[in-house]
């Protein structure tokens, strides 16, 4: 290794040039440690995002097919759904109606086609809950009628078509003898169960109670609060921070909110 001396400085002139450019190499090095170390820093925190928006991406293909539409389980556990538009009643009927399966309409202009997925062979007291489902997407509720009737029919019954043509978006054509359920009344339950909001008629809550432990819920009947407020007040009451999962789960109209444990009528 040469040295360069300048013959104008002595030793320790000589000597104190090099000490202060090792000590400003010594800074540099320093200052590129911590640019590196900055660095990495930023770089783990755009891996965790990218992380987090996995999980998210994750979570939200997790959904299964029916989480679209209205749905719930029946107290012996079937599915049952229902649209949530004209549109969604045309794809219900089109790609889900299947043989085995029972349809139910409310008996008034605006609801829902209801699917009970296999529920041919049920007894009727389990269409009796898909006939309360109906009742509750109906437009019963945003007319403030407290019942409603609920006719079910077969998928042999069922078509769209016409000796003249089809008929328009969300409109049946319906043919034969209805199963009807007259004076239905329109309640529902809401509660939390591990982060999936089930809503449910409540003659469903009611037989489920016996079984299943469901401390914490919400009874929803015909009332004077708007729907965005009463989704906040279940909202905070059930733990369940996704207001538009819960307005969407609510039927169009006014509500009367009573919380479980304090049976508070809010």
């Amino acid at each position: 290794m040469k040295i360069k001396l300048s013959y104008l400085k002595n030793a320790q002139q000589n000597g104190n040039d090099y000490y202060n450019k090792a000590k400003k190499l010594l800074n540099k090095r320093n200052g590129a440690e911590k640019a590196v170390y900055d660095l990495e820093k930023q770089l783990k925190g755009i891996e965790a995002q990218n992380e987090q928006k996995k999980r998210i991406i994750i979570k939200k293909s997790d959904k299964q097919w029916y989480e679209k539409f209205h749905w719930f389980y029946t107290s012996n556990n079937m599915l049952c759904i229902g649209g949530r538009s004209a549109q969604q009643n045309d794809l219900i009927n089109a790609k889900y109606f299947l043989e085995n399966d029972i349809f139910f309409h409310a008996d008034i202009f605006g609801a829902s086609l209801v699917l009970l997925k296999d529920g041919i062979s049920v007894k009727k007291d389990i269409w009796e809950e898909a006939a309360h489902f109906a009742a509750i997407y109906s437009s019963a509720w945003k007319e403030d009628l407290s019942t409603v009737d609920v006719y079910a029919l077969e998928r042999s019954q069922i078509s769209k078509s016409t000796a003249t043509g089809s008929v328009g978006t969300g409109g049946f054509v319906m043919k034969g003898e209805r199963e009807w359920f007259k004076n239905t009344p329109l309640s529902l339950v809401m509660f939390n169960d591990n982060n999936t909001l089930n809503t449910i008629p409540k003659i469903t809550f009611d037989r489920l109670i016996e079984t299943k432990k469901i401390n914490t819920y919400v009874e929803l009947s015909l009332g004077t609060r708007k729907k965005s407020d009463a989704a906040k007040i279940i909202s905070k009451h059930l733990n369940f921070d996704d207001l538009d999962t819960i307005v969407q789960q609510l039927p169009a109209g006014l509500f009367r909110v009573q919380l479980s444990k304090s049976g508070k009528k809010e």
